[in-house]
């Protein structure tokens, strides 16, 4: 689950657990939103399983996504690929129409079959398109590459970050972790302008203030998380704080704010920006510190509570959100939801930055429910394990990696 996990070919969706009641569907307030078309394999017999050869209408243990009325991205983690889709697709199973990262379709072995990093991946995770260039986290590659515009076939990036050039795949460039570097990149976004990266490995969060590196050498304008470009400790050595991470995985925009779901102290973080050079390291400047935390009741706790019943404001390894209309959703992943916040009141003085319960909830009965698939068969609305979250105006595309599919929900 943390920065060095990687992904085995295995049943992915528990049958039901012995001695539990199945849940009803989901009868939560979803705040109008409902499950629509389904990518990736069908589930006979109850389970959604991973295909032995992958192929267009496959996926395994997909962790990243991205859409809007034009293309739907998404990183097909498991198989070490990348797969475009030209229009979110209109009915169920559709084939993808690019691939990335592999030379065929039935190919699943990281760097395209074994043959090199040049024009493959290692599983790769965060997906965006930004002025119509495409950007994959190669996480386990340690880089991020960038294609200018979006490819029409499986083509080498046209710019790498976080390797000297196209052939390199070690953690921090081979040695300790600088300003231009990455171990386990796994998500990224733009914020107020900047570029903006979750180097979960390093235990930090990377933003260019200026946007998107012009090449590999260009450092790092802030670092989040750590006291400088060269520290990569959990929680900065210490315990869970205002500027710490345990494991950043992805990044999200709401009105100037950077939000940053810290998975590993199961919270999300909120800092207003815009953040300068000079706040660089935590300590060097009062009110670097996070202005806002989400999932916990204080910045210096980061519990979680496997087993009790859950509620409207606590998460458990939150590995992905997203934000449209001031409106915000949060990937939940271990407990196989996803919360919504209509307005979330950032700045509530009175709550000194601790952000209250969610709105609403999908894929489970009750915000005190958690169960993968609601401890019963895939449906088309129910989750497990979703990595992945993208919302684009009245849809919102899920990537429901232990189902090895992804479902793009719909309101109104």
């Amino acid at each position: 689950m943390g920065a060095a996990t990687r992904v085995t070919r295995t049943v992915s969706v528990r049958a039901q657990r012995p001695g539990a009641t199945p849940s009803p569907a989901a009868a939560a307030d979803a705040r109008g939103w409902r499950a629509g078309t389904w990518l990736g394999a069908p589930a006979p017999g109850g389970l959604a399983l991973p295909s032995a050869t992958p192929a267009a209408d496959t996926l395994y243990a997909p962790r990243g996504v991205w859409f809007d009325d034009d293309l739907l991205v998404v990183a097909d983690t498991g198989n070490h690929r990348v797969l475009i889709w030209h229009g979110p697709p209109t009915g169920d199973h559709r084939p993808a129409d690019v691939l990335l990262g592999q030379s065929s379709w039935a190919e699943d072995t990281a760097n395209d079959g074994g043959t090199g990093s040049e024009n493959g991946l290692q599983l790769p995770t965060g997906v965006l398109v930004h002025y119509g260039a495409l950007i994959v986290c190669d996480a386990w590659n340690h880089r991020i590459l960038i294609w200018h515009d979006i490819p029409t076939t499986s083509r080498p990036a046209d710019l790498v970050l976080g390797q000297s050039d196209r052939t390199g795949v070690e953690p921090n460039r081979g040695g300790a972790p600088d300003a231009t570097s990455f171990y386990w990149p796994f998500g990224v976004g733009i914020v107020d302008d900047g570029f903006w990266v979750a180097d979960t490995g390093n235990r930090r969060v990377l933003g260019w203030l200026d946007g998107i590196p012009t090449g590999p050498d260009q450092p790092a304008d802030v670092v989040l998380g750590q006291p400088d470009a060269t520290a990569r400790e959990e929680n900065r050595g210490g315990p869970a704080g205002p500027c710490s991470f345990r494991w950043p995985h992805a990044i999200a925009d709401l009105a100037g704010t950077l939000l940053v779901a810290d998975a590993g102290n199961h919270r999300i973080l909120g800092w207003s920006t815009p953040l300068l050079p000079e706040e660089r390291a935590c300590e060097r400047r009062e009110g670097t510190d996070a202005d806002l935390v989400l999932g916990q009741p204080d910045f210096h706790t980061a519990t979680e509570f496997p087993y009790a019943p859950q509620t409207a404001h606590g998460l458990r390894f939150p590995y992905a959100l997203t934000v449209a209309g001031g409106e915000l959703a949060v990937a939940d992943t271990a407990n196989n939801r996803i919360l919504l916040w209509d307005q979330p009141g950032w700045s509530d003085a009175a709550h000194a930055g601790v952000v209250g319960d969610a709105d609403g909830v999908l894929a489970q009965p009750s915000t005190a429910a958690n169960g993968e698939n609601r401890w019963d068969a895939v449906d088309r609305d129910t989750l497990c394990w979703p990595y992945g979250i993208h919302r684009h105006g009245n849809r919102m595309a899920i990537a429901d990696s232990g189902n090895n599919r992804v479902v793009v929900w719909e309101r109104g």
